[in-house]
């Protein structure tokens, strides 16, 4: 096989996820609620798994009735590699199939890298880096049996860059990882699946907001845009990847930061 290519339709056809099963992790807040949204908007199924949250059921329903598609609510935890590949396997038999998965989870630190422990270390790579690849790693087995799928990593313009005033080195590098790893699952698994990232910028969620304001003006002085991105603003690119009018792309990293990175 070579990489799979879709019948010419229509432009608005290719971008719909109609009759598509999605499922993303971290997808019951932040940019993962609003990438379930967006799948399921632009008509695909949705499972929306999640570890912690406690409303991620009522934001299936909520998700499900506004826009007349199935949408469920599953628990894992993306650290854990057996329980990652049992709810996405529960997930390909609950809605008989699955088409995109969007490794969502991530988690982020700011500690100066002489201060750094193992713990801290380990953690973030165990969440931004392991987790990506078990869920990557599970999607892909059930994506090889199937003979089709699509994978999307969420990344950050961290992976290409070293940001300032705050010191993030693990973090920056789980997420340069996680950009490796995309450009590598896209080659070997090119038969059967195509897999790109989307690396964002400065993102207005919660884990943002937690920041010093001197950190945050530091930031607007650095954005073209002399803005934060809303999550929102974010999904069109995560319905472009998943759907057929990408069909064409495959290990590349979708930057999406305002201009952030180019000055």
């Amino acid at each position: 096989m070579v990489l799979a290519k879709p019948d010419n339709q229509n432009v608005l056809q290719a971008f719909s996820l109609k009759g598509k099963v999605a499922a993303i992790t971290g997808g019951s807040r932040g940019i993962g609620l609003e990438v379930s949204r967006g799948l399921a908007e632009a008509g695909a199924d949705v499972a929306v798994i999640y570890n912690s949250s406690k409303d991620a059921e009522a934001v299936a329903a909520e998700i499900a009735s506004a826009n007349g598609v199935k949408c469920r609510a599953y628990q894992a935890e993306v650290k854990d590699q057996e329980a990652i590949e049992a709810v996405l396997n529960q997930i390909a038999k609950d809605f008989g199939k699955l088409d995109i998965v969007v490794a969502n989870a991530g988690i982020a630190s700011h500690y100066a890298a002489e201060d750094i422990t193992v713990d801290q270390w380990r953690e973030i790579m165990k969440v931004n880096l392991d987790g990506a690849f078990w869920t990557a790693q599970a999607a892909g087995r059930i994506f090889k049996r199937q003979g089709f799928g699509n994978i999307i990593f969420t990344a950050s313009v961290s992976a290409i860059l070293v940001n300032t005033p705050q010191r993030q080195s693990v973090y920056n590098s789980s997420k340069s990882g996680l950009v490796m790893l995309a450009k590598c699952l896209s080659v070997e698994w090119v038969d059967f699946c195509r897999v790109n990232c989307v690396s964002p910028g400065f993102i207005a969620t919660d884990m943002l907001s937690v920041h010093p304001q001197e950190w945050r003006d530091k930031w607007f002085g650095m954005i073209p845009a002399q803005r934060l991105c809303d999550p929102y603003e974010l999904k069109g690119a995560y319905v472009f990847l998943a759907s057929d009018a990408s069909s064409y792309m495959t290990g590349a990293n979708l930057v999406i930061d305002g201009a952030y990175s180019l000055p």
